[in-house]
């Protein structure tokens, strides 16, 4: 039998633990502590918002085409992304019923096109060139 250095060592231990979970499970789960949600539709930009999740396999394979598209279309077109794991309240907003799911607003803000699932870098380019990114 191990020996004790402090009468209920192991018992303090194991509720500062318990503290420090529900500590970070307010936090995760309190709009305060939220992370900050970009605006969507951008004003006066179009705008490709991307619904997914970090751990959906084709949200995974998006990942990198969508910051390559963030870099080339920066000042020109709004790419976003939101994951809906974390953000359920978007998933009502934008009435999704799979992820991923990309949607193309106008200059003005309106829906002009929606997709779901993969969407390679040229379909993609396709649609913003047709809402007028060069």
């Amino acid at each position: 039998m191990k020996k004790r250095l402090v009468p209920g060592f192991t018992l303090v231990r194991m509720a500062l633990r318990l503290v420090l979970l529900l500590g970070s499970l307010i936090m995760a789960s309190h709009p305060a502590f939220a992370e900050e949600l970009p605006q969507v539709p951008v004003p006066g930009m179009v705008t490709m918002v991307d619904l997914g999740a970090k751990s959906c396999i084709p949200c995974k394979m998006m990942e990198p085409i969508l910051a390559e598209l963030e870099k080339q279309y920066e000042g020109r077109a709004a790419i976003v992304f939101i994951d809906v794991y974390k953000h359920h309240e978007q998933v009502e907003r934008f009435g999704l019923r799979a992820i991923p799911t990309q949607i193309f607003f106008d200059k003005s803000g309106n829906e002009v096109m929606r997709h779901t699932g993969f969407m390679d870098k040229q379909s993609i380019e396709a649609e913003l060139a047709k809402l007028g990114v060069k």
